[in-house]
């Protein structure tokens, strides 16, 4: 199947690792010009290289971005326009917001949380809207959590503001259809990062038990029976953003081997 992303300009924000590695790294495969954005210079300079190794594509920079910075989500914008000529493809990517229950979070984590897991995707949305209604075209892929289906268990924050981007995405899905702008949104289940990982030694910690007992329990909650690799899931966020998809807006999937229970 040809995705038809050969000189598609794509922004990929939360790049340097873990899942947003993996879906740069793929739109890198399918001969797109790449852009990578994260808050670590360092980590993203050693990110665009290794891809550029992997793919043989040449067409792969960064850019440091805060995403709680609406100054620097414009001019990585300005950057991706200025680099391509447009912005065909936008990937919303954030961390995840940190563990805890409800009375664990004060005022200032609810406001790092909004602004950096929903407020970050309205405003990247709105820096690239220009360059897509001029072209009358454009993908939009908001990357989010299970928790859009189905509340995860210590995780308030996520449980929160992860379905807000789905509102968003609805939302825009009619609002964008006039300038044939599709937007998406995609939850990742236990896929194995750096995230699972800190999440598995918070709960081994809280209950007394080995990583690798909290690995196991979690793999058999899972039909599949594994954790998900990052390429498994970026290969899914890649089809929804490209030439390919014509038709699929407003929707809402999760990639999780089947261990979420909602319909």
């Amino acid at each position: 199947m040809d995705l038809h992303l050969n000189g598609k300009s794509v922004i990929v924000t939360a790049a340097s690792k873990g899942i947003g590695r993996a879906i740069a790294t793929e739109f890198a495969r399918e001969g797109a010009s790449v852009l990578l954005a994260s808050r670590q210079q360092e980590t993203l300079q050693h990110t665009v290289t290794a891809i550029k190794q992997e793919t043989n594509n040449e067409h792969v920079d960064y850019v440091v971005c805060d995403m709680k910075d609406a100054h620097a989500i414009k001019a990585m914008v300005d950057k991706a326009s200025k680099w391509n000529g447009t912005v065909d493809v936008l990937i919303n990517n954030a961390g995840g917001p940190p563990a805890g229950k409800f009375l664990d979070m004060k005022d200032d984590d609810w406001y790092h949380a909004f602004e950096l897991n929903l407020l970050s995707f309205v405003r990247t949305i709105r820096a690239a809207h220009p360059h897509m209604q001029k072209q009358q075209c454009g993908h939009i892929v908001n990357i989010a959590s299970s928790s859009i289906k189905q509340r995860l268990d210590n995780l308030v924050l996520s449980n929160t503001m992860r379905p807000g981007i789905v509102g968003l995405a609805k939302t825009l899905a009619q609002e964008l259809s006039q300038d044939n702008i599709l937007i998406n949104t995609v939850g990742p289940g236990v896929i194995e990062t750096d995230r699972i990982l800190d999440l598995n030694k918070i709960k081994a910690k809280q209950q007394g038990v080995s990583e690798e007992s909290i690995k196991n329990d979690a793999e058999q909650n899972i039909p599949i029976g594994r954790y998900g690799q990052p390429e498994e899931f970026a290969k899914v966020v890649v089809f929804l953003a490209s030439g390919a998809n014509t038709y699929i807006t407003g929707q809402s999937l999760i990639v999780d081997g089947g261990s979420v229970k909602a319909l």
